[in-house]
Order: C-alpha cells, then sequence, then structure tokens
C-alpha cells in the first residue's frame, strides 16, 4: 500500500501552493468579499447601495470587507460633501482588474456548481 502511494505521488517533496494564490485567496476567500466587488464591477456605489444590493449582510462586516479591500489596493472610500454626507465606493485600476477572473469563475460556476448549492445570502 504504501509502495502504490508513493508510486501515486512521486519520490519528491509534495509541491506547496503557490504564494499568489495564497495571497488571491487571503483576501478574495473571505465571506462577502467577492459579491462587493461584482457589484462595484459596472459602477462605483453607495454604502447603502452595496448593502441592499447583497443580502444577509450587516452594515458592519461590510464596514470591515470595504476597509480591507480599501489597505489592499482593491477600493477607494470618497465621501461626498453633504448634505448630506454620503459615501461613495469606487474599484481601482487593480480592482477593475479583477473583472475577467470574476467574469471566468461566474462561468465556471453555472457549469460546475449545482443550482442548488447553497448561497452567500442563504447560508448563515
Amino acid at each position: 500500500m504504501a509502495e502504490q502511494q508513493r508510486d501515486i505521488h512521486g519520490a519528491g517533496p509534495c509541491r506547496q501552493v503557490d504564494d499568489g494564490i495564497t495571497r488571491v485567496f487571503a483576501l478574495l476567500g473571505k465571506r462577502w468579499t467577492g459579491p462587493i466587488v461584482a457589484v462595484l464591477m459596472p459602477h462605483p456605489a453607495h454604502f447603502v447601495d452595496l448593502r441592499r444590493a447583497i443580502p444577509g449582510i450587516s452594515e458592519r462586516m461590510l464596514s470591515d470587507r470595504l476597509s480591507e479591500l480599501g489597505a489592499a489596493g482593491l477600493v477607494v472610500r470618497e465621501v461626498d460633501e453633504g448634505p448630506p454626507l454620503r459615501v461613495t465606493y469606487r474599484l481601482t485600476a487593480a480592482g477593475a482588474a479583477l473583472e475577467p477572473a470574476l467574469k471566468e469563475l461566474k462561468d465556471w460556476a453555472l457549469v460546475h456548481l449545482p443550482q442548488n448549492w447553497p448561497c452567500a445570502g442563504s447560508a448563515r
């Protein structure tokens, strides 16, 4: 049995996950991050509009994820002088560059994930 496993896996050491993949999924793999970026893809949005577009996300979670995306250089927060004071979020060039990858993931999901797969809004 051990010999069969050695043949399957090879004699060399196991390969480690690529650092780029690890960093991407450390940020984008967090719950709600993908939907936030997807909502911002076509145009900037106010905080309240983001909240409405992503059912189930709390204000605190949305604020935390937007802060993380801002710290990563993917989202910019712009304050619109009031009254009323409104905050708009938009993708940076780096954030917008995710569009082809997100489209590919969406297309992959349509083919490979069952329609009844749990969505973020229903999983609590």
